[in-house]
């Protein structure tokens, strides 16, 4: 294996690295409420659109760069963060920054993480695609973890839009050459040599998303990503509440917010390697079952340490669940069509929001919340027991069988 594979993967982490300012986000409110004039909680919108934003443009970003490839794409999209980042820096209203931030940005962050994980893991061999993949995705959730220092710090010397267009001239200086490195590997590469002869077998076949939307795994798999990664969105959110109700400093805020995304990194990581050895849906049943044990445990917290431990139990699963849905989408459905198939599961994480919101308002009380879910994740548990492989070859038999029934 040349150098090529490990080339793609660091400038894939490097992009991560730079574009992974939404989980900062918590840094730039009250300067930003401050600078103009509004409540902190109004601040909440640009980020809120920004991710919806993400969540959409992931999906045609993905369509794109299954059809021209990911460094056009992924060049487009860094270019489309920094310079939102920078326009954020002229905005004076709440509405401009909607735009600047929630528009270009999110819209930036969707097209460049949309061609990384697909361009790094078809050059890897199929044991190592969980891995990469979450690789990948770590950059992204461990990016807070030297962006929320450094934009504490630029705001404290230079103030909040000159902080918005030092981080976009930064960033625009380092993406867009690490995304000119993003290419597809050439036509009939095979990663590994041990995996020539099985290059014609059903791992190379690809289906296409109207072929996808055919499969009953697909909805499974919707089902257990929307519940999921609900439940995470649902207790990555509720930490600052629960940390100000037990009493803590913000100095030891600040620190479970750190803890978070070294805990988040590393689930990605480790649900990616550990999918790898003993099968991606047995991973998920893995992740849904610490899910709803910790959902339940959080119902108990009333000091810090239980907390710190519900913080770390909590990121690390929701972090395996963007490493673990990618790498299953390539195995049941192909390489060749990731970028459209895992943007359109990917809508499941885009509701998941909605859905959280929703079951917070049925259930009537935070605790009553917390069962609901993992009664929710016991059901995803048994839904990916029941969850088998995609068989390409099947799928593509019977529909063919479709048609020369039709012409018959």
């Amino acid at each position: 294996m040349s150098n090529k594979p490990l080339q793609i993967l660091l400038a894939g982490i490097g992009i991560n690295l730079t574009i992974g300012i939404l989980y900062a986000w918590g840094v730039f409110t009250v300067p930003l409420a401050e600078a103009l004039n509004v409540d902190a909680t109004d601040v909440k919108a640009p980020y809120k659109i920004a991710v919806f934003t993400f969540a959409t443009c992931l999906l045609i970003a993905g369509i794109l760069q299954d059809k021209i490839g990911p460094q056009k794409v992924a060049m487009f999209g860094v270019t489309l963060v920094g310079l939102g980042l920078i326009a954020s820096g002229y905005t004076t209203t709440l509405v401009e920054l909607e735009f600047t931030f929630g528009g270009i940005v999110g819209a930036g962050i969707g097209f460049s993480y949309a061609c990384i994980s697909p361009s790094a893991m078809k050059w890897w061999p199929k044991g190592k695609k969980g891995l990469v993949s979450g690789l990948t995705a770590g950059g992204f959730g461990l990016a807070s973890v030297y962006l929320a220092p450094l934009s504490t710090s630029l705001i404290e010397n230079y103030g909040i839009y000159d902080t918005f267009k030092i981080l976009g001239a930064g960033l625009l200086v380092i993406a867009i050459p690490l995304a000119s490195l993003l290419v597809a590997p050439p036509a009939g590469y095979v990663a590994d040599a041990s995996e020539a002869k099985a290059a014609a077998s059903s791992d190379d076949i690809n289906l296409s998303w109207q072929q996808m939307l055919k499969t009953p795994q697909f909805y499974q798999l919707w089902v257990m990503f929307m519940v999921s990664a609900a439940a995470g969105i649902m207790l990555i959110g509720s930490i600052g509440n629960i940390s100000k109700s037990i009493g803590l400093t913000s100095e030891q805020i600040a620190f479970s917010v750190v803890l978070l995304a070294i805990f988040n990194t590393g689930g990605r990581v480790v649900g990616g390697l550990i999918s790898d050895k003993i099968g991606r849906v047995n991973t998920l049943a893995l992740v849904f079952m610490l899910q709803a044990g910790n959902m339940a445990f959080f119902t108990t917290i009333t000091t810090q340490m239980p907390l710190m431990v519900a913080i770390a139990i909590g990121a690390m699963s929701y972090g395996a669940l963007l490493s673990v849905f990618p790498t299953i989408t390539a195995d049941n459905y192909g390489l060749k069509t990731y970028g459209t198939n895992f943007g359109i599961l990917y809508s499941s994480w885009g509701v998941s929001g909605f859905f959280g919101g929703f079951l917070a308002t049925v259930a009537g009380s935070t605790n009553n919340t917390y069962f609901a879910f993992a009664a929710l994740l016991v059901a995803a548990t048994v839904i990916a027991f029941f969850t088998k492989p995609v068989d390409k070859e099947a799928v593509l038999a019977k529909e063919e069988n479709k048609l020369k029934a039709a012409k018959a």
